[in-house]
């Protein structure tokens, strides 16, 4: 059994909500308690991997959110490749409002994962990637993802 964390904070309408561990069959959504919230923010730096399980679940729970926005912000790679690969993952009334994207450096071996941010990195229609993203060691690094399928979303 694999390990799904929640942690909410309601402030008037607005909820934030922070994900953490895996979304599998075993992720229950029923303890989101959505009720009264017009705006959800949802956070998602703490997710670490989603099976086709956790997907159905996340999908069918979705569905079911009154909220008129929903924002997602610092989504990590296995929730941006859901976003460009299913569709309903991302619903039509919300918006991903930080991703982050993998570096890495060929020659030192280093990764690293860079957060993008809306109106900074990138907008609706345009990426806009930082021109120099060095490891620690002040290697230059390049981004580890294939750009027109990961940026799929941002042209939908």
């Amino acid at each position: 059994m694999s390990k799904f964390d929640v942690k909410m904070d309601k402030a008037g309408e607005s909820l934030k909500v922070n994900l953490a561990g895996s979304i599998d069959e075993d992720a229950d959504f029923t303890q989101l308690s959505l009720a009264g919230a017009s705006k959800i923010e949802i956070e998602m730096s703490g997710l670490k991997s989603i099976n086709s399980c956790g997907i159905r679940e996340w999908i069918k729970w979705l569905s079911t959110v009154p909220a008129s926005k929903i924002s997602f912000n610092q989504c990590p790679k296995v929730i941006v490749d859901q976003i460009n690969m299913v569709d309903g993952f991302l619903p039509a009334n919300a918006k991903v409002e930080s991703f982050f994207v993998p570096y890495y450096n060929d020659d030192s071996g280093a990764e690293k994962n860079v957060l993008f941010r809306y109106g900074t990195e990138f907008s609706d229609s345009a990426v806009m990637p930082p021109s120099d993203v060095k490891d620690d060691d002040g290697n230059p690094m390049e981004m580890d993802v294939i750009e027109s399928k990961y940026f799929k979303f941002i042209k939908k």
